[in-house]
């Protein structure tokens, strides 16, 4: 049975991972690991897992196959590069950094090992966005993110919350892009208020928008196809509309928040990978497309 570590055990972890790992253990042996021993031992217990550590270097030593590294931003780097090093595949939420080059180098070094590094990001497998990845003959598309009340600077707001729609939206793209542009306003107090980004390629244009004081919250992709018109909210309902009809699906009752999100399915799918030597699930070049566009807009 493989071990596969965790790092990190705050709201994320909690929230998104945990509970799809202790459905998993009759697959795989997963070690928590954190400094806080009131929390090793809360979340151990709640979770059912029996194996603990409060250090990287602890993890490190019983020899996991992978990590899950769900720790602060700014900590990615040194973490990642560290587990590399000791030929350990590796999942980590977004931003894998803020700094382009980084990432870059992270990606470079993942590739030269013969390893994974795959990023976060689930709403390329929420089940209704990857139904809207398969329709053909896109034209127009149109990734939103809308706060009620947001108060955080550009970076933070870009990195935290914007990257989900920019990489929703580059995903949903089939061809190349050919042209970007945008543009940042702020508050009377440096907080971003909205971006906007355009993406263009040879028949598609791409609108993203993050809207930080809208409020209301809400996730919305549409999708114009030759055809249709196709539109997830809150990547719970998918509404089609096309001439005199308009259908709305939404998934039956007892499917798990987690499922909806795509978090379980990029879970399973990191996993497999890892298990089978398989394919990075989330392409190594859409993921560092994402971040360069984030950090493009930024500089801009």
């Amino acid at each position: 049975m493989l071990k596969i570590g965790v790092i990190g055990l705050g709201n994320i972890a909690q929230k998104a991972y945990l509970p799809v790992m202790a459905a998993m253990q009759d697959q795989y042996e997963f070690h928590l690991t954190t400094r806080n021993p009131e929390k090793r031992a809360q979340l151990a217990t709640m979770y059912g897992l029996q194996h603990t550590h409060a250090t990287l270097e602890e993890l490190m030593a019983v020899k996991p196959a992978a990590v899950f590294v769900h720790t602060p931003t700014d900590t990615h780097a040194a973490i990642i590069k560290q587990l590399l090093l000791a030929g350990i595949h590796v999942y980590v939420d977004k931003p894998v950094a803020t700094d382009l080059q980084v990432v870059q180098s992270l990606y470079d070094l993942a590739a030269a090992r013969h390893l994974l590094l795959t990023c976060g990001f689930n709403r390329r497998f929420a089940p209704f966005n990857q139904q809207l990845k398969a329709l053909p003959d896109k034209r127009m598309l149109v990734a939103e993110k809308v706060r009620e009340v947001g108060s955080q600077d550009p970076e933070t707001a870009v990195f935290d919350l914007m990257i989900h729609m920019v990489d929703t939206g580059l995903f949903l793209l089939d061809e190349p892009l050919e042209h970007t542009s945008g543009r940042l306003t702020t508050t009377a107090t440096g907080a971003l208020a909205q971006g906007y980004l355009t993406v263009q390629t040879a028949h598609e244009q791409l609108e993203v928008i993050t809207n930080m004081y809208g409020g209301v919250n809400l996730e919305q992709v549409t999708v114009q196809t030759t055809g249709q018109r196709a539109i997830v909210t809150d990547l719970s309902t998918k509404t089609v509309m096309a001439t005199a009809t308009t259908t709305t699906t939404a998934f039956p009752d007892w499917t798990p928040t987690l499922e909806k999100r795509g978090f379980a399915p990029l879970i399973r799918a990191f996993l497999t990978a890892v298990t089978t030597h398989g394919p990075n699930p989330v392409d190594p070049t859409g993921a560092i497309n994402s971040h360069a566009v984030c950090r493009h807009l930024l500089s801009d």
